[in-house]
């Protein structure tokens, strides 16, 4: 298939942009944000520090941390509803424990290696479960139909216990 008919209301070259390295065009970050990322990055190796766009460059930069953070309160609600629909579900371990037990122990592998890879985490562990644990709750809820006033209001493991690849409430 052609571009053409791809993007029919431009042509292919309307499409390109120079790339770090060329004459670079002010690419814009709204614009093309692929693009963007290229020309701060070229910016930045050859340092011409007074073309950055810094605004946007710190929206950037902050966003990748939360991000990081938010990837371990997600890791941790799904180990904290496997945890809860392993405990509050015994009578369906024998239909469900591969699958249940796989995704405890995928998530208790690599949370330490998300903490690891990003050390100033760890003293936000508490806060991440905290956060976790409510959706975790409504998640198991869900998944077991049980109601969600069965599930502790506030998480019933420690930290410890539930990055503790032998533990199984």
């Amino acid at each position: 298939m052609s571009w053409a008919k791809l993007f029919p209301c431009q042509a292919l070259t309307d499409l390109c942009v120079s790339v770090p390295g060329d004459e670079m065009s002010k690419v814009t970050y709204e614009a093309d944000f692929y693009g963007w990322t290229q020309e701060q990055a070229s910016l930045l190796r050859t340092g011409r520090l007074a073309e950055l766009d810094s605004e946007h460059l710190i929206e950037e930069i902050e966003s990748m941390g939360r991000s990081e953070r938010r990837q371990l309160t997600a890791r941790f609600e799904l180990l904290l509803m496997h945890l809860l629909k392993w405990q509050y579900q015994p009578d369906r371990h024998d239909i469900n424990a591969k699958s249940w037990l796989r995704t405890i122990r995928e998530q208790r592998r690599r949370i330490p290696k998300l903490i690891r890879d990003n050390p100033s985490l760890k003293p936000l562990l508490e806060d991440c479960i905290r956060d976790a644990y409510d959706d975790a709750r409504f998640g198991a809820s869900d998944d077991t139909g049980l109601p969600v006033s069965v599930f502790p209001e506030i998480y019933p493991y420690t930290p410890e216990r539930i990055l503790d690849l032998d533990f199984l409430p």
